[in-house]
């Protein structure tokens, strides 16, 4: 296959792994990072070329053979519970050293819809990020700093509150009590969806946009998380019933440009019929 693409993701966690396989699936080469040596024979088992691959704010290890790709996504949370939020910056600004150095032309940033802060209204594509957490400040920062590159082209995705297999909503909140804003709308996407629109961003080559990528339905966080409990066997939890700051976020853009439709785009519905994950 001469004119296989090749997609390169650093950072193959839960979401990069899964993104992966259906790369492969779909016809892609596909080259994946790890930081650990244990990983990589996990990587090659599941076809994907393995690579050893490290920035912090300080230092860098990586194969330049990584970067030769025809599109690199970035998936890399920051960990500000470990106080790294502005090394998180000081780590992306190396990453994009050595992503003009490789000239790769295609990074797709996966980025929260933390970014923007509970301001009691829908947010879009369209509104300006405000956030109000530590993890939100250092996503956003990383994108203005990606988006300021002209050496290649930087496609977002903010990605909502993330479930699936793995992430079981159930254990969320279980068995805790007085939980605040309990009528407040949910917003979240299942990892179906998160690959499907990574999916649909590569194959349409729909690169330079930001997207919004949430569920188009947004329950309430009482009803929810008290039934994905229950489905689950856990604890219910108990939500006080009330409404304070809050947001609701429109992916207009996955539906306007990639005409892409959600597979779980009920997230009662799938509350309701959904097994207990391990």
């Amino acid at each position: 296959m001469q004119n296989k693409k090749t997609v390169s993701i650093l950072g193959c966690g839960w979401y990069g792994l899964k993104l992966a396989t259906e790369l492969i699936s779909n016809g892609f080469s596909v080259k994946g990072s790890t930081t650990t040596t244990d990983k990589l024979q996990q990587l090659a088992d599941w076809q994907i070329a393995p690579y050893l691959v490290s920035f912090s704010a300080d230092n860098e290890t990586y194969d330049a053979a990584f970067f030769d790709c025809d599109a690199l996504f970035i998936s890399i949370p920051p960990k500000v519970r470990t106080g790294n939020a502005e090394d998180y910056v000081k780590r992306m600004s190396r990453i994009i050293n050595a992503v003009k150095s490789n000239k790769v032309k295609q990074v797709i940033f996966i980025s929260s819809t933390g970014v923007y802060g509970d301001l009691n209204t829908t947010v879009s594509e369209a509104t300006q990020p405000t956030p109000d957490t530590e993890s939100g400040k250092a996503l956003l920062k990383a994108e203005e700093i990606l988006k300021q590159e002209t050496g290649f082209t930087t496609t977002i995705i903010r990605f909502a509150g993330l479930i699936g297999p793995g992430r079981d909503p159930g254990r969320f909140f279980a068995g805790k009590t007085n939980i605040p804003n309990g009528k407040a709308p949910v917003n979240l996407i299942h990892l179906t969806d998160c690959t499907g629109i990574s999916l649909a961003v590569v194959k349409q080559k729909a690169f330079g946009y930001t997207f919004n990528a949430a569920s188009p339905s947004h329950p309430e966080k009482a009803d929810f998380y008290v039934k994905a409990a229950q489905q689950s066997a856990l604890p219910v939890p108990g939500f006080i019933d009330e409404l304070n700051n809050w947001k609701i976020v429109s992916s207009g853009n996955v539906e306007t440009i990639l005409n892409y439709h959600y597979e779980v785009n009920n997230l009662m519905d799938w509350v309701n019929t959904a097994t207990p994950l391990p």
